[in-house]
């Protein structure tokens, strides 16, 4: 999990529940929450008068704050963080719900782009926020077959298969017209000799090849292309990003200036940061919270993240999570979305076999 490093320390188990019942009551009403209405709705065993001394408490210690001149209070990105630390460990999905996210699964068939566009549809329906898939990547690509394809005289298309899934396709230039008899002749001469190999395999393979003749000279070009678009493809930690459930974070309060929703989701189109991302991610191997402020961009000031990392080590590496506002039902989104990177486990483990 992400942490503050000025994060306030453990309470008393009388102000844990208090903060803890105000925190699902606001998620639930989006509305400050007074003391009076937590006492009824909640069957708290303490007084009004109890309650509203421990809310002064908790507001001093920057885990409450009080919006405008409203009697209620709401939490702080402090309190939604001692609120994750206390349950995120314990939370788990309920049978049910783990059988219906698995029978969805099971009726699409092992593609990569298929699980994943689906981890980030079902992760936005089951909890009413934006889902967020990446595909997994390697720290280095293979090369499964490659295809030359003739564009016209002088132009041939490389078309790129990554033992990983991805096809890439690039335009090759030709110095002379070349057929397709001749440009089929090269792809399997290509294919001999660097199917299976990464970027890093390829170089001194490069520099062995021969030039002498035209078929040669094509299999030089068409390699030297090829390692290049394979070490383009490896400096991306992240080569796209699947979205789904825009319209359930619309639907927020918190977003009713939908200029602002549209900063956050230009954002994750940076893979830059969410090159980053992932590897914090990563790194940590479970799920991470990241809540309001906790997040670098001012951006996502407003915005709670749920992600957790999917792949193994060595082979292959993504991350599934969901986005919505700080107020966000967090012990379902963190247990919906650590079930779901186990599932994309099994994408992983199929594809890399």
């Amino acid at each position: 999990m992400a942490r503050r490093k000025d994060r306030p320390g453990p309470l008393d188990p009388r102000s844990a529940a208090i903060l803890r019942a105000i925190i699902e009551e606001y998620v639930a009403t989006a509305q400050p929450v007074g003391s009076q209405s937590l006492v009824e709705r909640c069957r708290l065993e303490v007084s009004s008068a109890t309650v509203r001394n421990v809310m002064a408490e908790l507001e001093r210690a920057g885990l409450l704050h009080s919006p405008h001149t409203s009697a209620g209070r709401v939490p702080t990105d402090a309190g939604y963080r001692l609120y994750v630390e206390s349950i995120a460990e314990s939370v788990a999905l309920a049978p049910v719900e783990r059988l219906m996210i698995r029978h969805q699964f099971g009726q699409v068939e092992f593609a990569s782009e298929q699980w994943i566009r689906l981890a980030a549809s079902t992760l936005a329906g089951a909890t009413h926020s934006a889902g967020i898939a990446t595909p997994a990547k390697p720290e280095a690509s293979r090369i499964r077959r490659v295809d030359l394809v003739s564009g016209g005289e002088r132009m041939a298309s490389l078309v790129l298969v990554l033992a990983e899934g991805p096809i890439k396709q690039h335009l090759l230039p030709l110095d002379t017209p070349t057929d397709q008899e001749l440009l089929d002749d090269a792809a399997r001469r290509l294919n001999e000799r660097i199917a299976g190999r990464t970027a890093t395999q390829l170089e001194p393979l490069l520099r062995d090849l021969p030039l002498d003749t035209d078929t040669d000279q094509l299999v030089a070009r068409a390699a030297e292309r090829i390692a290049r678009a394979m070490r383009e493809f490896d400096a991306n930690v992240v080569e796209d990003v699947f979205s789904e459930g825009l319209l359930y974070v619309m639907e927020a309060p918190e977003f009713a200036q939908t200029d602002k929703l549209r900063r956050v989701f230009v954002l994750l189109q940076d893979r830059a940061y969410l090159g980053d991302l992932v590897h914090d991610v990563t790194d940590a191997g479970d799920v991470r919270v990241f809540i309001g402020a906790e997040n670098r961009p001012a951006e996502l000031h407003d915005v709670a993240l749920v992600l957790a990392p999917y792949g193994r080590r060595g082979r292959a590496s993504g991350v599934v999570g969901v986005l919505g506002p700080t107020r966000m039902a967090y012990p379902h989104a963190i247990s919906t979305v650590r079930y779901v990177s186990g599932l994309m486990n099994e994408l992983v483990d199929h594809l890399y076999a």
